[in-house]
């Protein structure tokens, strides 16, 4: 019965006396580099190997601080929003503000928000009537959508809309009510700024301190 190369290895893991038996085979063996063909002990290439495991793990290290960094700026972003938010004693300019900051901390090219049965600020932009299908779309999002601008309503209410190629929409609700009352929009010109691939933990959370924030103008 012939043995396989994994048949081979298992028995070398079962048994891993076999060297010390067989300490010629050990002295005497040679593998061919991957950095080459030339032939090297096994020694060599155990060197090899720990070297390649050391470079990769030397790449992961760096990719998981540079997430780190990554997220560390947008904890600070989403900090100095917050901090706006609550310095802000009129409520009816909350909207506004926001807008105002996202577009600002968070560079984002084009932002609008939208909110429905509003108590304050009756006369201003982000209360202006919304159609019943938006609305109901806002209430269909559980978490907020990241894609291209496939015409949406909402995108009409973003400067230069017809340029938009991306969207991130964020739905506005009281804790974990099932009806939204209210929409906010990002936008950008670039179609990947905003993709179904991104992450939306930020996003969401977003959302949830501006939901907290706008709340105070509902009826």
């Amino acid at each position: 019965m012939s043995m396989t190369s994994a048949d081979v290895a298992a028995y070398l893991d079962a048994h891993p006396e076999f060297f010390n038996e067989h300490a010629d085979v050990l002295a005497n063996a040679s593998l061919v580099s991957p950095h080459g063909n030339r032939a090297v002990s096994l020694q060599e290439r155990q060197l090899e190997v720990l070297r390649d495991r050391v470079k990769q793990l030397e790449r992961k290290l760096a990719e998981l601080i540079r997430f780190g960094q990554e997220n560390d700026a947008i904890t600070e972003k989403t900090t100095q929003l917050v901090r706006a938010l609550f310095l802000e004693r009129n409520t009816a300019v909350l909207p506004n503000l926001l807008v105002e900051q996202l577009r600002q901390i968070f560079s984002v090219p084009a932002a609008a928000v939208r909110l429905w049965n509003v108590a304050v600020g009756a006369d201003q932009e982000y209360a202006q009537a919304v159609p019943a299908d938006a609305q109901t779309f806002a209430n269909s999002l559980m978490t907020p959508y990241c894609g291209p601008n496939s015409k949406f309503e909402a995108v009409k209410w973003l400067p230069d809309s017809l340029h938009v190629g991306s969207v991130a929409l964020v739905p506005l609700r009281v804790g974990a009510a099932p009806e939204a009352f209210g929409l906010l929009v990002l936008g950008s010109p670039d179609a990947h700024r905003f993709h179904a691939e991104m992450g939306t933990t930020y996003l969401a959370r977003i959302g949830e301190i501006a939901s907290a924030a706008l709340s105070r103008l509902l009826k």
